[in-house]
């Protein structure tokens, strides 16, 4: 009988160990899944988060990268092209810089041309007039200077007589005298000193603007009309300059007087 009472009470304490041991079991189970749960949902909130800075991070880098990208490539297309223009100008430039240098050289040498066959005139003329007249070439005046340019001529002539017919009529007119004694191939002096022993340097003209006593009644509209066309008939009716013999042609009745009184003013031009 006592031996039959001793197992149940074995039995349910080791029912009652069991029990016990099974609630730790569970609590433990739950106790994990829930620090598990826990920590899952945490972890997930925390890569969410992570996910979504680097994420939006990364975006904004992209773009940055992007613009930064199209701005390089912009400015190296700038600046090739500005390159590339500055090439293109550079020789459109030197071309005509090119042209125009030698459209300026021909010039020059065109000039130079004339002006040597002007030169070559003015000499053929006084030759000329030496070989039918010896006395042309003993008046005693100095030679003009024929191997200049025109522009050299023009000035230094234009300043001489200019001082020589200063106070007349006919003052300030010593280039017009130049230009036409250039032109025509004679003593530049001929035609002003004739002027004065005619008319006083165009004080007493007969005629108008006529200081010559040219062809009686020959006038003009102008004095630059009128020098022009006296210079003009020296050198197709007397030559280069002053003679005994031109002094004749022109001044029959008096010559030798109108021959030293033209040569005396010739002398001071």
């Amino acid at each position: 009988m006592k031996k039959r009472n001793a197992h149940p009470k074995t039995g349910l304490a080791l029912k009652v160990a069991g029990l016990a041991c099974a609630s730790c079991v569970l609590a433990g189970c739950l106790g994990v899944g829930f620090a598990t749960a826990a920590n899952g949902v945490s972890h997930d909130m925390q890569t969410f988060g992570i996910s979504e800075t680097s994420t939006q991070a990364g975006a904004s880098g992209s773009a940055e990268s992007l613009s930064d990208k199209a701005n390089d490539a912009s400015a190296t297309a700038t600046s090739r092209l500005a390159m590339a223009s500055t090439r293109n100008i550079s020789k459109g430039v030197a071309a005509i810089e090119a042209e125009e240098e030698a459209a300026r050289r021909a010039a020059e040498e065109a000039v130079r041309i004339e002006d040597q066959a002007h030169t070559d005139a003015a000499l053929a003329n006084r030759a000329a007039q030496l070989s039918r007249d010896p006395g042309a070439g003993l008046t005693g005046l100095s030679e003009v200077d024929w191997n200049v340019s025109k522009v050299d001529f023009v000035s230094e002539w234009s300043q001489r007589i200019d001082n020589y017919l200063a106070g007349s009529p006919l003052a300030g007119y010593g280039a017009t005298f130049a230009e036409a004694a250039w032109e025509n191939g004679v003593d530049p002096r001929f035609s002003p000193a004739i002027s004065n022993t005619e008319s006083t340097k165009g004080l007493n003209c007969f005629r108008s603007h006529n200081a010559w006593g040219w062809m009686g009644n020959t006038s003009w509209g102008s004095w630059d009309e009128s020098i022009n066309a006296h210079v003009q008939g020296l050198a197709k009716g007397y030559g280069y300059t002053i003679s005994l013999a031109n002094a004749n042609k022109y001044c029959p009745p008096t010559y030798e007087d109108w021959y030293a009184k033209t040569l005396a003013q010739m002398e001071l031009i």
